[in-house]
This record gives C-alpha cells, structure tokens and sequence, in this order.
C-alpha cells in the first residue's frame, strides 16, 4: 500500500516537495524542543517517508 503517489502532477515542482519533507521535520524539532520525545520521532519518521518517496528516489516523468 502506497500512502503517497509521487508521480501526481502536484508534486512535480521541486520546491513543492521539498517543502513537504521539510515541514514534518520542522515540527519534529517543535516537538523535540517541548520534550516530547514520542510525536518528535513520529514526524521524523514521517518526514523521512516523505523524503525516502519525494527527494531521494524522485524520477521524473518523461515529458518534464
């Protein structure tokens, strides 16, 4: 099961998907800064999903 498809056309900006990745990570040090440990390593782990999905394994379409 896919939780996020990275070949909709939404994604295709760069700066659009390096804005989500970085978003997740942004809270996780919100979170790490309040001691809450737990939700900080959640949108870590979320942050890195998107990353692993958006940035790292991106290929673009053959018409871009």
């Amino acid at each position: 099961m896919r939780l996020i498809d990275p070949h909709h056309p939404f994604y295709r900006p760069a700066w659009r998907r390096y804005l989500i990745v970085a978003a997740p990570f942004v809270w996780a040090g919100v979170e790490w800064s309040s001691g809450n440990t737990t939700w900080a390593f959640l949108f870590a782990a979320i942050g890195g999903y998107l990353a692993w999905h958006l940035v790292l394994n991106w290929r673009p379409d053959s018409k871009d």
